[in-house]
This record gives structure tokens, sequence and C-alpha cells, in this order.
């Protein structure tokens, strides 16, 4: 059966956009190692519709990094409740009308990790479906102040970590499974 772990770089107050203007000056050999360890389990890629709008225009026939090799033949899916077709190799879209059972039907059918990032939004729902077994984070030190997250106000999100590692620039390597739902205690009398 397969596993869906999600990495995301991000800041200290947990925003998520845009990593390319402010990860970069923290981005070092550890850090490269915590990426590569989760793309060489990955036997396929999961992505929301926004991710693969992105990368499906930029990675095909891309030569310039080591990232096109793995990106661009491995298995890769998206979910969308938009996008009816995928014209990338390798791509096939889960209808977001069926996603739940479809995406739960592709762990059980796949041999390893199924890897992502840069998804906030699917992550959330992975989350809130039971699906995700894995969320590591590289936490970058530093505060942007505006930007999507990864959680949104409101969002609580039990979770147990897994390890933990500093690394020489600052950043924080942070492994995360989701942790049980405990019920919210009901509120007592007003005092």
């Amino acid at each position: 059966m397969g596993r869906i772990v999600a990495c995301f770089f991000t800041t200290v107050d947990g925003v998520v956009e845009s990593p390319h203007e402010w990860h970069f000056p923290y981005f070092d050999e550890a850090m490269g190692r915590a990426v590569e360890q989760v793309t060489n389990e990955a036997s396929a890629y999961l992505m929301g519709r926004t991710l693969y709008d992105q990368w499906s225009q930029y990675w095909p026939g891309n030569t310039t990094d080591d990232f096109g090799d793995f990106i661009n033949p491995i298995a890769k899916y998206v979910v969308s409740s938009t996008l009816t077709q995928a014209d990338w190799e390798n791509t096939t879209v889960i209808p977001g009308d069926d996603a739940a059972r479809r995406v739960a039907e592709l762990k059980a059918t796949t041999t390893g990790t199924i890897a992502m990032s840069g998804c906030a939004t699917t992550v959330r729902w992975l989350l809130a479906e039971g699906l995700l077994d894995e969320l590591v984070l590289l936490v970058d030190p530093i505060a942007v102040g505006t930007g999507a997250r990864l959680f949104e106000d409101g969002d609580r999100t039990p979770l147990t970590l897994l390890s933990s590692e500093a690394f020489d620039t600052g950043v924080l390597h942070l492994r995360y499974a989701p942790a049980p739902r405990v019920a919210e205690p009901a509120a007592g009398p007003a005092s």
C-alpha cells in the first residue's frame, strides 16, 4: 500500500506561497538531502490544479535541473474538479466529485510513496479525508508577513511529531503524521 507524503518549504509564520521569493538563501546540501529523501522514495506524484498548471508549462522538456529528470517520467495525478484533460506525459486527472475514493484506491494500488508539494489546499483536503500519511516541513528562519499559509485561520489539525532536525542555516526539518482527532469538549455552563 502506498503512502502520501507532502513536503513544503515554509516560513516561521506558516507561509508556503511563492517560496522562490524567500527560500533559496537557506537551501544547502542538508536541505537538498531532505528533499531528495522524499523524491527518491516516490513512485508517483500527486498535485492540485494550480500546481499542475504551473509545472506542466515549465517542466516538460526542461533538462536544466535534476528535478525535471524526476518529475517528467513519473506517474502524476492531479486532483481537480475543473481540469478534464492533462497533456503532460504520464498524468492522470482525478475528478473532484469522486476524488476521495479515487485517491484511496491510488494509495491501495501504489507501492511506495506518493509524493507531493506546493498544494496547500490539496493537503488540507487530504488531511480532512484521512488520506495524508506524512507532512514534511522545511521551516526557513524568516517571517514574510503575507502570502498563502499551509493552514488557514480556524483550521485545527492535530499532528504527531515523527522527527526534527535543525540545519546549520537555521532551517528546521520537521516530519509529522496526522494525529487522531479528539472530540472537542462540550462547552460548560457560563459563569
